[in-house]
């Protein structure tokens, strides 16, 4: 009897909840470098609230929560709250300066609006049906 050959395909890499430009990768390993070991990586969600409805939470992280999804993108690491996976899909943080700030910005995919003053935001879940 012939030996029965197996092929394995290759495994394919689950796509990243958000991802990172160069330059926000820049600044954010920067601050966690000058934290002299305090941050394990960023913290990211939304939360509800503003006159458009949400707004994007940003902050340092010691380490990952118990349920938090994990995400590393260009040598930084992510703690996403699963409550806001879906809400992030596809986003992408970057880091802008002009003449009178330097901040950091989301672009998603799933924003469908913004107020005036840039705090709050619309978002549709990315699973969600988006009207005609």
């Amino acid at each position: 009897m012939g030996t029965m050959r197996t092929t394995t395909k290759p495994r394919r890499e689950r796509p990243k909840a958000m991802r990172v430009s160069d330059a926000a990768a820049l600044r954010l390993r920067e601050i966690i470098e000058q934290a002299d070991g305090r941050y394990a990586g960023v913290r990211v969600g939304v939360t509800n609230g503003g006159c458009a409805g949400m707004s994007y939470t940003m902050d340092y992280a010691e380490s990952a929560g118990s349920l938090d999804e994990v995400v590393e993108d260009k040598g930084v690491i992510f703690f996403i709250d699963p409550g806001a996976v879906m809400f992030l899909l596809g986003t992408e943080m970057d880091f802008v300066r002009d003449k009178l700030a330097a901040r950091f910005v989301f672009n998603n995919p799933n924003q469908t609006a913004a107020c005036g003053c840039g705090e709050s935001v619309s978002i549709t879940p990315a699973n969600a049906e988006k009207p005609d």
